[in-house]
């Protein structure tokens, strides 16, 4: 599946450009898939908002549970003032998360793909598991901003042996809100974790409910990211974009009129120690399945 080249670029720059890795008939199959399950999908009156700005406030009993469920985000911008919706509900929801590949056939199915366990074996992981998946609508004229970021900050195993795949299946331009990553920042290693705050360290911190956050971010180098170093990855529909653990990556806001549809999964080393502390737990009815 790669090359000896291919892997020597991941190495060095840490993320992997692949095009035309997925047809585009299988683009579309997730596309109709992800319109359905929104089309079914009720509120009932709860409403999460996916933002990356306040996290450690937004992080909601409705997300820090979705670990082994089918849960839909709302985009930051997508009510008025009097919380109505500014669009209809297909042209408001954020991302759709996080057990995608194991709960839903259709996802099942892609996740699964032979093409995707040989990548992943030539990248060194020996015994794969599926972690989390993604459908990220990044909407048009409300698409928000995915602030610069590493993978390894919220899906942290000891070693870190943790592999982001991010499958665009729509063309992805810097109008519509394309990745951008710095080439060799994964060389700098962990700048941060995001975790979840048990009660005893809420209390030992003086936090009281209902301002108690339920997570927080351990720093460990809190210098700002070199985004002058950004390059956009402007990539058409049915390329895979491989990123590293430690790679720092973000998306800007979509204000055009067209959407950049996204499928992105995460995969981690079952020979590694995936952290309790990570924001994202299954029950143990539901545990990591590999391919």
């Amino acid at each position: 599946m790669l090359t000896p080249e291919q892997i020597r670029k991941y190495d060095e720059e840490g993320f992997l450009v692949i095009p035309d890795f997925v047809e585009p008939s299988a683009c579309e199959r997730l596309q109709q898939r992800a319109k359905e399950l929104v089309a079914e999908f009720n509120p009932n009156g709860i409403v999460s908002v996916f933002s990356t700005h306040e996290q450690t406030r937004t992080s909601d009993d409705y997300f820090l549970e979705s670990g082994d469920k089918i849960r839909f985000f709302f985009e930051e911008n997508a009510f008025n003032a009097d919380g109505s919706l500014r669009q209809s509900k297909e042209r408001s929801i954020n991302k759709i998360g996080h057990a995608l590949h194991d709960l839903d056939p259709v996802f099942n199915e892609f996740s699964r793909r032979a093409e995707i366990k040989e990548l992943v074996d030539d990248l060194g992981f020996s015994d794969p598991l599926l972690v989390q998946s993604m459908y990220i609508f990044k909407q048009p004229n409300i698409g928000g901003e995915v602030t610069c970021h590493q993978d390894g900050t919220f899906l942290f195993t000891e070693p870190l042996r943790v592999l982001g795949l991010w499958f665009a299946l729509e063309d992805a331009t810097i109008e519509n809100g394309c990745l951008w990553a710095i080439p060799g920042g994964h060389k700098a290693g962990l700048k941060s974790r995001f975790v979840r705050t048990s009660t005893s360290d809420r209390l030992e911190a003086g936090y009281r409910p209902p301002e108690t956050s339920k997570t927080h971010f351990e720093v460990f180098d809190g210098a700002s990211w070199p985004e002058e170093k950004l390059q956009p990855l402007e990539v058409e529909k049915g390329t895979l974009i491989v990123l590293h653990p430690l790679m720092p990556h973000l998306s800007r806001e979509n204000r055009s009129p067209k959407s950049r549809h996204a499928y992105t999964l995460h995969i981690i080393d079952s020979s590694a120690d995936y952290s309790k502390e990570n924001w994202l737990q299954r029950s143990a009815e539901m545990p990591l399945r590999g391919f």
